[in-house]
Protein backbone atom coordinates (compact mmCIF):
# COMPACT_ATOMS: atom_id res chain seq x y z
CA UNK A 1 0.00 0.00 0.00
CA UNK A 2 1.01 3.67 -0.83
CA UNK A 3 2.06 5.85 2.22
CA UNK A 4 0.74 9.37 1.78
CA UNK A 5 3.48 11.56 1.45
CA UNK A 6 3.76 14.55 4.11
CA UNK A 7 5.18 17.91 2.41
CA UNK A 8 3.63 20.62 4.44
CA UNK A 9 2.60 22.63 6.86
CA UNK A 10 -1.00 24.83 7.00
CA UNK A 11 0.10 28.56 8.04
CA UNK A 12 -2.66 30.08 7.00
CA UNK A 13 -6.27 28.93 6.66
CA UNK A 14 -10.24 29.68 6.07
CA UNK A 15 -13.17 27.88 5.05
CA UNK A 16 -12.71 27.75 1.19
CA UNK A 17 -8.59 27.54 1.13
CA UNK A 18 -5.93 27.28 2.96
CA UNK A 19 -2.37 27.94 2.60
CA UNK A 20 0.95 25.38 3.26
CA UNK A 21 4.56 25.91 3.96
CA UNK A 22 6.91 23.43 2.34
CA UNK A 23 9.07 21.77 4.68
CA UNK A 24 11.75 21.68 1.54
CA UNK A 25 12.49 25.03 -0.52
CA UNK A 26 10.89 24.26 -3.94
CA UNK A 27 9.55 20.99 -3.33
CA UNK A 28 5.97 22.01 -3.53
CA UNK A 29 3.27 19.68 -5.15
CA UNK A 30 2.07 20.30 -8.65
CA UNK A 31 -0.22 23.07 -9.68
CA UNK A 32 -4.03 20.57 -9.65
CA UNK A 33 -2.18 18.15 -7.37
CA UNK A 34 -5.06 16.64 -4.34
CA UNK A 35 -3.66 17.28 -1.64
CA UNK A 36 -5.09 15.97 2.11
CA UNK A 37 -5.18 18.06 5.59
CA UNK A 38 -4.90 15.85 8.59
CA UNK A 39 -6.34 12.51 10.15
CA UNK A 40 -8.83 10.71 11.84
CA UNK A 41 -11.68 12.34 12.50
CA UNK A 42 -11.59 15.20 9.95
CA UNK A 43 -9.55 14.97 6.82
CA UNK A 44 -9.87 17.88 4.58
CA UNK A 45 -9.11 17.58 0.64
CA UNK A 46 -8.10 20.31 -1.63
CA UNK A 47 -6.23 21.17 -4.88
CA UNK A 48 -3.15 23.15 -5.42
CA UNK A 49 -3.75 26.08 -7.37
CA UNK A 50 -1.21 28.40 -6.60
CA UNK A 51 2.86 27.79 -5.78
CA UNK A 52 5.55 31.02 -4.63
CA UNK A 53 8.85 31.09 -3.40
CA UNK A 54 9.65 34.12 -1.54
CA UNK A 55 11.70 35.86 1.31
CA UNK A 56 11.02 34.53 4.98
CA UNK A 57 11.20 38.62 5.36
CA UNK A 58 8.46 40.13 4.24
CA UNK A 59 9.89 43.36 3.10
CA UNK A 60 13.16 41.88 1.98
CA UNK A 61 13.45 41.18 -1.76
CA UNK A 62 15.51 38.41 -3.51
CA UNK A 63 18.73 39.37 -5.12
CA UNK A 64 20.40 37.61 -7.45
CA UNK A 65 23.65 35.86 -7.48
CA UNK A 66 24.60 33.96 -10.01
CA UNK A 67 26.15 35.76 -12.35
CA UNK A 68 29.54 34.70 -12.35
CA UNK A 69 28.39 30.89 -11.90
CA UNK A 70 27.56 27.98 -14.44
CA UNK A 71 24.49 26.19 -12.95
CA UNK A 72 21.87 27.54 -10.11
CA UNK A 73 22.90 25.02 -7.56
CA UNK A 74 26.13 26.79 -7.65
CA UNK A 75 24.38 29.42 -6.13
CA UNK A 76 23.01 27.65 -3.43
CA UNK A 77 26.01 25.84 -3.01
CA UNK A 78 28.19 29.54 -2.37
CA UNK A 79 25.46 30.57 -0.12
CA UNK A 80 24.00 28.08 2.02
CA UNK A 81 21.95 30.29 4.36
CA UNK A 82 19.10 30.75 1.96
CA UNK A 83 17.61 27.50 2.08
CA UNK A 84 16.85 28.98 5.41
CA UNK A 85 15.92 32.72 3.80
CA UNK A 86 13.46 31.51 1.92
CA UNK A 87 10.56 29.36 1.71
CA UNK A 88 7.90 27.58 -0.62
CA UNK A 89 4.46 27.87 -0.32
CA UNK A 90 1.15 26.85 -1.75
CA UNK A 91 -2.08 28.02 -1.73
CA UNK A 92 -5.19 25.17 -1.77
CA UNK A 93 -8.88 25.78 -3.07
CA UNK A 94 -10.86 23.06 -0.04
CA UNK A 95 -12.73 21.34 -2.46
CA UNK A 96 -14.08 18.65 0.13
CA UNK A 97 -13.44 16.64 3.48
CA UNK A 98 -13.93 13.32 5.00
CA UNK A 99 -15.70 12.30 8.46
CA UNK A 100 -15.58 9.36 9.80
CA UNK A 101 -16.84 7.25 7.06
CA UNK A 102 -18.95 10.05 5.15
CA UNK A 103 -17.18 11.63 2.32
CA UNK A 104 -18.43 15.23 0.94
CA UNK A 105 -17.46 16.93 -1.96
CA UNK A 106 -18.40 20.71 -0.55
CA UNK A 107 -16.98 22.94 2.70
CA UNK A 108 -16.44 21.48 5.83
CA UNK A 109 -17.76 23.22 9.27
CA UNK A 110 -14.08 24.23 10.10
CA UNK A 111 -11.40 25.32 8.29
CA UNK A 112 -7.93 22.98 7.70
CA UNK A 113 -6.12 23.78 11.39
CA UNK A 114 -3.32 25.57 12.03
CA UNK A 115 -0.13 23.60 11.52
CA UNK A 116 -2.39 20.69 10.26
CA UNK A 117 0.06 18.38 8.19
CA UNK A 118 -0.10 18.40 4.46
CA UNK A 119 -0.21 15.26 2.35
CA UNK A 120 -0.17 14.27 -1.39
CA UNK A 121 -2.95 11.92 -1.65
CA UNK A 122 -2.22 8.52 -2.57
CA UNK A 123 -3.44 6.94 -5.63
CA UNK A 124 -5.99 5.23 -3.60
CA UNK A 125 -7.21 8.36 -2.01
CA UNK A 126 -7.96 10.61 -5.43
CA UNK A 127 -9.31 6.74 -7.20
CA UNK A 128 -11.82 7.33 -3.86
CA UNK A 129 -12.46 10.85 -3.82
CA UNK A 130 -13.06 11.50 -7.29
CA UNK A 131 -15.50 8.22 -7.84
CA UNK A 132 -18.20 11.19 -7.35
CA UNK A 133 -17.22 14.44 -9.09
CA UNK A 134 -19.41 16.95 -7.17
CA UNK A 135 -15.84 19.10 -5.88
CA UNK A 136 -15.37 20.03 -9.52
CA UNK A 137 -18.49 22.55 -9.01
CA UNK A 138 -16.44 24.31 -6.25
CA UNK A 139 -13.30 24.26 -9.08
CA UNK A 140 -15.11 26.12 -11.69
CA UNK A 141 -17.28 28.58 -9.38
CA UNK A 142 -13.96 29.62 -7.38
CA UNK A 143 -12.56 32.87 -7.43
CA UNK A 144 -8.91 32.54 -8.03
CA UNK A 145 -6.13 34.38 -8.96
CA UNK A 146 -4.99 32.46 -11.36
CA UNK A 147 -7.00 31.18 -14.34
CA UNK A 148 -9.74 28.70 -13.34
CA UNK A 149 -9.92 26.91 -16.41
CA UNK A 150 -5.32 26.36 -15.79
CA UNK A 151 -6.59 24.99 -12.46
CA UNK A 152 -8.73 22.44 -13.50
CA UNK A 153 -7.34 21.35 -16.59
CA UNK A 154 -4.01 20.67 -14.16
CA UNK A 155 -6.31 19.21 -11.58
CA UNK A 156 -8.12 16.83 -14.04
CA UNK A 157 -5.29 15.52 -15.60
CA UNK A 158 -3.22 14.88 -12.95
CA UNK A 159 -6.08 12.64 -11.04
CA UNK A 160 -6.33 10.98 -14.56
CA UNK A 161 -3.22 9.58 -13.68
CA UNK A 162 -4.85 7.36 -10.98
CA UNK A 163 -7.32 5.53 -12.62
CA UNK A 164 -6.82 2.57 -14.48
CA UNK A 165 -8.64 4.37 -17.57
CA UNK A 166 -7.59 7.41 -17.69
CA UNK A 167 -9.16 8.35 -20.99
CA UNK A 168 -12.60 7.05 -19.55
CA UNK A 169 -12.30 8.89 -16.49
CA UNK A 170 -11.74 12.46 -18.79
CA UNK A 171 -14.60 11.72 -20.82
CA UNK A 172 -16.61 11.40 -17.65
CA UNK A 173 -14.83 14.78 -16.19
CA UNK A 174 -15.75 16.51 -19.76
CA UNK A 175 -19.24 15.50 -19.29
CA UNK A 176 -19.37 16.89 -15.74
CA UNK A 177 -17.85 20.18 -16.80
CA UNK A 178 -20.38 20.19 -20.25
CA UNK A 179 -23.16 20.26 -17.26
CA UNK A 180 -21.90 23.05 -15.11
CA UNK A 181 -20.54 25.10 -17.96
CA UNK A 182 -23.28 24.98 -20.31
CA UNK A 183 -24.17 28.76 -20.38
CA UNK A 184 -20.20 29.39 -20.94
CA UNK A 185 -19.33 27.79 -24.12
CA UNK A 186 -16.01 29.97 -24.36
CA UNK A 187 -14.97 28.66 -20.89
CA UNK A 188 -16.36 25.35 -21.49
CA UNK A 189 -13.97 25.30 -25.14
CA UNK A 190 -11.09 26.39 -23.31
CA UNK A 191 -10.70 23.70 -20.54
CA UNK A 192 -11.19 21.11 -22.90
CA UNK A 193 -8.26 22.36 -24.97
CA UNK A 194 -6.03 22.00 -22.00
CA UNK A 195 -7.36 18.47 -21.11
CA UNK A 196 -5.91 16.96 -24.20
Amino acid sequence: MEVPSKIAEVVESSSAEFTAQCYKLEQAPPLGCLVRVGGKPLEIYGVVYNIETHSLEPGRRIVARGEKMESEDEIFQANPQLSRLLRTDFNVLVVGYSQGDSLCQHLPQRPAPIHGFVYICTEEEIRTFTDCLDFLGLLVDARLPVPMEEVTAACLRYISQAHPDRQAFLVRAGRELAYLLSGDARKLSSLLKRLK
